[in-house]
């Protein structure tokens, strides 16, 4: 299983970006400056439970049917997925105090 990918600085705190991509398969590699979709700044759990949710057509009735939760559990999580983004996009680039 592979580990999860960071997106904060271990020295400082800050937002990584990705300088360097590279094909596993033939070798090329592409370097330049990019930033993390925001999607990446979740959790590998949360990460999950939007692929879920997603699978489910965004129903959260199937959702809560598919993890074996009531209704509000499954509202109360998105919610607080949508928190986390929400102050995720809201952080200035280079500022995480």
């Amino acid at each position: 299983m592979a580990s999860s990918l960071p997106i904060e600085c271990p020295s400082c705190g800050h937002k990584l970006a990705v300088k360097r991509l590279s094909c596993q398969d033939c070798g090329t590699e592409v370097e330049g400056l990019y930033e993390l979709p925001a999607l990446a700044s979740l959790g590998r759990s949360d990460q999950e439970f939007i692929l879920q949710f997603v699978m489910a057509s965004g129903s959260l009735k199937e959702m809560a049917r598919l993890l074996g939760v009531s209704y509000p559990t499954v509202r109360n999580r998105l919610d607080e997925i949508i928190g986390r983004l929400s102050r995720s996009q809201r952080q200035p680039e280079g500022e995480n105090d």
